[in-house]
């Protein structure tokens, strides 16, 4: 019975965990020039992408990157130009949707960038299961640079378990049975 409790309780903290928004964190983490890091492969996440929300400080700058430069892009593999989605960043990278972040247009060192951005029209992740989430420099002049620390949430959606994590769901309970 206490086995079976702990699996219910188990998921159960699955469940209340894959229903809340996907957060990044950042630290000291330095983007050349459109400079972009896979966050979140294609497939990786379910719900649907309503909007982003920024909160991080420009710890360094070189050739005038901003704080508000630091970008969220939905698009394929490999990156290109023509993603689905760009928040952030003053280079456009001709995505579907375009967003600024409220606040953070500085290069002083110490400048932050905090707000929410809301998308006009959400991106569905199981009808777009090739879009990768990126995160990285939006500003793409040559010798451009900025480092950043803190956070970047995506709301609506959530982080898909790896298969592994249900397969020892299954065993689990699995294991739980045979004890009886």
């Amino acid at each position: 019975m206490k086995t079976m409790l702990a699996v219910g309780t188990l998921a159960a903290a699955v469940a209340s965990a894959a229903s809340a928004d996907v957060t990044y964190t950042l630290t000291s983490q330095t983007f050349a020039g459109f400079n972009f890091v896979e966050a979140a492969t294609a497939g990786s996440l379910s719900g649907t992408l309503t909007g982003a929300s920024i909160n991080v400080v420009l710890n360094a700058s070189v050739s005038w990157t901003y704080a508000d430069d630091l970008a969220v892009y939905v698009a394929g593999t490999p990156l290109a130009a023509g993603g689905m989605l760009q928040c952030g960043g003053y280079s456009n990278l001709q995505a579907g949707q375009r967003y600024f972040w409220p606040n953070g247009g500085s290069s002083a060192v110490g400048t932050t960038s905090i707000g929410t951005v809301n998308f006009t029209t959400g991106i569905d992740m199981a009808a777009n299961p090739t879009m990768s989430v990126w995160i990285g420099n939006g500003y793409g002049a040559a010798g451009t640079s900025g480092t950043w620390s803190g956070t970047i949430t995506l709301h609506g959606v959530n982080e898909v378990p790896a298969p592994g994590a249900i397969a020892l769901l299954g065993l689990a309970g699995l294991a739980g049975r045979r004890r009886r």
